[in-house]
């Protein structure tokens, strides 16, 4: 059975460290779908019947790409897995225009959720989780996953994507932030170890957050667009890079260190993840534009 075959893939892989969570579903689908067709190893045509029900040509390049990987490291096995042409072209995964929040709209974002109506823990508890965020750069799920143990006088640690952990530092006033809920927080639920947690005293799911944001950005006039770049909780961490980034004055040698620094500093598995971000924002690659033109005059970039 494929499906069996898929489940020895996809442990493999995530004992290594790769979460897999929408590659797993889609090569589970592959696999179940074969199974029907009583074909237990992959099959060229049956990958690409499977592939051929997305929705669109870059899904179906998408679908076809997740089988073709799989196929490779199970062929080291067993060749009578077939290796399928890419027939609908090379998967390209285009990353959006990131939004960029202005310093009046964190202010009043921070504010706004303050105001949540149905409890004020409830406004106190999204305050400060998208205030952290947006003065630290993290993800919604490392801030959902902090535990008081993570707090600690250096700064935060995080638990990040391939089971890595890093420090992250806290300017004074966002650790007065922290400690100014966790003096109401610990009253509330003293038995659960999650820095941020709901109503129902359970800790904070990425979803939770999500929905809250929607519904505070709403409040202030940041609704949604239909067309990119649009709001989201990830939108903190986009504009703490771009800022730190645009902070960044010096030689090439001090630019080259800030962005290994900042890198770091987020949690990024792969350099090039950083480095998108100047050419994401055209702010940052007017400012690269400017220097190259300076250069090519004689000065210094």
């Amino acid at each position: 059975m494929l499906t069996q075959t898929v489940d020895y893939y996809l442990k493999i892989r995530r004992a290594c460290g790769f979460k897999l969570g929408c590659q797993g579903k889609l090569l589970q689908s592959f696999a179940r779908f074969s199974d029907l067709r009583r074909k237990h190893y992959v099959c060229s045509d049956v990958a690409i019947e499977w592939a051929g029900l997305g929705s669109s040509v870059p899904q179906r390049a998408r679908r076809l790409s997740e089988v073709i990987r799989f196929s490779r490291y199970m062929r080291a096995e067993d060749p009578l897995h077939e290796l399928p042409p890419p027939v609908f072209g090379i998967e390209k995964r285009l990353r959006p225009i990131p939004y960029i929040f202005s310093q009046d709209e964190i202010q009043r974002f921070v504010q706004a959720a303050t105001e949540i109506r149905c409890h004020s823990f409830r406004g106190k508890t999204y305050s400060t989780l998208f205030a952290l965020l947006a003065c630290t750069g993290l993800r919604v799920s490392e801030a959902t996953a902090l535990r008081f143990e993570d707090i600690i006088p250096d700064g935060l640690v995080i638990k990040g994507k391939f089971r890595k952990s890093r420090l992250v530092p806290l300017h004074e006033t966002a650790e007065a932030g922290i400690h100014r809920y966790l003096e109401h927080r610990r009253s509330y639920a003293p038995h659960e170890d999650h820095v941020f947690i709901s109503l129902k005293k359970k800790p904070l799911f990425p979803w939770d957050v999500y929905r809250t944001f929607k519904t505070v950005a709403k409040k202030i006039g940041l609704e949604r667009k239909p067309d990119p770049p649009r709001p989201t909780p990830h939108s903190f961490r986009h504009t703490f890079a771009v800022r730190a980034l645009q902070s960044c004055t010096g030689s090439r040698d001090q630019i080259t260190k800030h962005m290994l620094a900042l890198s770091t500093y987020l949690g990024h598995c792969k350099i090039h993840h950083t480095y998108w971000y100047l050419e994401a924002v055209p702010e940052l690659m007017k400012d690269i534009a400017q220097r190259c033109e300076t250069f090519f005059k004689g000065g210094h970039p």
